[in-house]
């Protein structure tokens, strides 16, 4: 296991003062039953011996108390020991979430959408069970174990040897046996439910695509095949769960007899009473229950060792290499509304290297996809319009991720004056803003969907910025800015997308517009007016604009022209 998961592992189990009730509630339980057995077991032989009912009234009420206060522990242990875990799991869930947008979207590009969601939801919510059903049960269930055998021994100290070797060898043959019986199925628990969840969601959003090309059976019987993994997975667990339980219950009877051996002679011999030999050959099964809880905590301890290297390998501690990181001090960013300029020598990137065994994420990009720039040298002007040309895999997407940091590079890479990498990637993400190959769309109204860029926009701004991208019309007709775009822009067209895309970039007033394959998911007749109105739409604000485009576009709408090839740009 990493360090990083076992750093997971370790911020997931609750300070010691909020752990701590929970323990002693579980000590509360736990040795409520073996005494509770304990004083059953001596007031079922005092009373056969007939004594007069003033000697059997401590017990009567030692039962009764016992009783009741397994019951109240035990609910004050789930009540105590599921708090600290809920309040340790919101705050693992949030360090989780916080260290995911440094890194996004390049630094976690490997993991499939489905897999990354299942990571941060049932991954996160397995190491719940770390203090819950490992740390928590284990400190309870060895404190108590440790002062019955203690307590035997007081009574009788062969039994008490007795009863210690058949738990210390059945609790060993217990894990050994479960290690060997389940192991592979424990850790491939998990990554099997992020494959199943993967692939269901890639399945449903690609239905129309599936369906078009009669392969959607595959796809089904593709999801049934995992679903049937992870069943067998889940069952082989469940089974040696129940395994180890029977085997520690086997092992009560085993240690009532070693118990019930040992205290013969010396029941024989009238070194002990008949009551207390009853004691001595009852207890042993209470504290082979107790007992349970030790497998079923090294069980549990396997299932969030798993969940912590899925999460650790989906959102790491550090950032990875390739991705840009706060300054410690930021510089100053360029100030005014006006475009900056733009001065690019030798700039060097490639993408993050990230290991991703369970397959990349077949919605990204394939251009620029592992394309690496070797030397890029371009300059700017403020309010120049640049078209960035290439073929798939010359760089360009890798280009315009530089640009707007969301990777690092090598070389110089200057904004307005000021060394890109002097700045907080944030700042620079202020001033370049991108218009992405498919721009996401949120499912939500027109509103909602452009708001964010700018909250305190009016409608009546909202409508202007979408005439500007020639879409007021078009929302007009379908009822406002109350219209809905559907799940990922399901409701619009590719170039309605785009359009929209736009318009939540002018809205944010970004002095740099990078248009990254604008027409990629437009048919090429309407491809000419979405170019012609979206490049008319950034230059009349006043922005720069890069467009990067392996389509022919009308020289018409753009200043320069540039060729990038084989990650390489040479200064003209």
């Amino acid at each position: 296991m990493s360090d990083p998961a076992r750093a997971l592992l370790r911020r997931s189990i609750p300070s010691p003062r909020r752990l701590l009730p929970a323990v002693l509630f579980g000590i509360g339980s736990a040795g409520s039953t073996i005494v509770l057995l304990a004083c059953s077991a001596w007031l079922i032989a005092r009373a056969d011996e007939q004594p007069p009912v003033l000697y059997l009234s401590m017990a009567i009420v030692g039962v009764r108390a016992f009783a009741l206060g397994r019951s109240v522990f035990r609910y004050l242990e789930r009540l105590t020991g599921h708090d600290a875990s809920f309040r340790q799991l919101a705050t693992i869930r949030a360090d989780v979430f916080a260290r995911m947008p440094p890194i996004a979207p390049d630094g976690i590009a490997a993991t499939r959408r489905g897999d990354l969601l299942d990571r941060f939801v049932s991954d996160v919510d397995e190491l719940q069970n770390v203090p819950l059903r490992a740390v928590q049960p284990l400190v309870s269930a060895a404190i108590v174990l440790v002062a019955a055998v203690i307590g035997i021994g007081f009574l009788a100290p062969e039994s008490a040897v007795a009863v210690l070797i058949c738990l210390v060898v059945g609790i060993g043959a217990a894990l050994l046996v479960q290690q060997r019986a389940v192991a592979r199925a424990e850790r491939t628990t998990a990554p099997l439910r992020g494959d199943l969840q993967a692939a269901i969601v890639e399945h449903v959003q690609a239905l129309d695509v599936l369906v078009a090309f009669d392969a959607a059976g595959a796809g089904r019987r593709r999801i049934d095949e995992l679903g049937a993994e992870y069943a067998g997975a889940t069952r082989t667990r469940a089974a040696a769960t129940g395994v180890a339980a029977a085997a520690m219950s086997a092992i009560g009877g085993f240690a009532v007899a070693a118990s019930l051996a040992a205290a013969v002679p010396l029941l024989q011999d009238g070194r002990i009473d008949g009551p207390t030999f009853a004691v001595l050959c009852l207890v042993p099964l209470a504290i082979a229950e107790i007992a349970t809880a030790v497998p079923l905590a090294a069980s549990s301890l396997r299932l969030a060792r798993a969940s912590a290297s899925r999460v650790a390998g989906a959102v790491p501690d550090t950032v990875p290499a390739g991705i840009p990181v706060v300054p410690e001090s930021p510089a100053a960013p360029p100030t005014g509304d006006a475009p900056p300029m733009i001065e690019l020598r030798g700039v060097q990137a490639s993408w993050p290297e990230l290991a991703n065994p369970e397959g990349a994420d077949p919605s990204g990009s394939d251009d620029g996809r592992g394309a690496a720039l070797t030397r890029v040298d371009l300059a700017i002007a403020p309010g120049e319009r640049l078209l960035v040309r290439g073929g798939s895999g010359a760089g360009k997407t890798t280009l315009a991720h530089v640009l707007v940091r969301f990777l690092d590079y090598a070389g110089s890479y200057r904004l307005g004056g000021v060394e890109a990498s002097t700045l907080d990637p944030a700042e620079v993400r202020g001033i370049v803003g991108l218009v992405e190959q498919r721009p996401w769309l949120f499912d939500e109204d027109v509103r909602q969907n452009l708001i964010f860029a700018r909250d305190t926009a009016s409608d009546e701004e909202l409508l202007e910025v979408l005439d500007r991208v020639g879409l007021r019309g078009w929302v007009e007709e379908r009822g406002g800015l109350d219209a809905k775009v559907g799940e990922r822009g399901a409701l619009v067209s590719g170039g309605q997308a785009q359009r929209l895309a736009l318009a939540r970039a002018m809205l944010a007033r970004f002095p740099v517009l990078v248009l990254d394959e604008p027409t990629a998911s437009v048919d090429p007749a309407r491809a000419v007016a979405l170019l012609r109105d979206l490049t008319d739409a950034a230059s009349r604000s006043g922005s720069s604009v890069v467009l990067i485009s392996h389509a022919p576009v009308d020289p018409a709408l753009v200043d320069r022209v540039v060729t990038i090839e084989d990650g390489r740009l040479p200064a003209i």
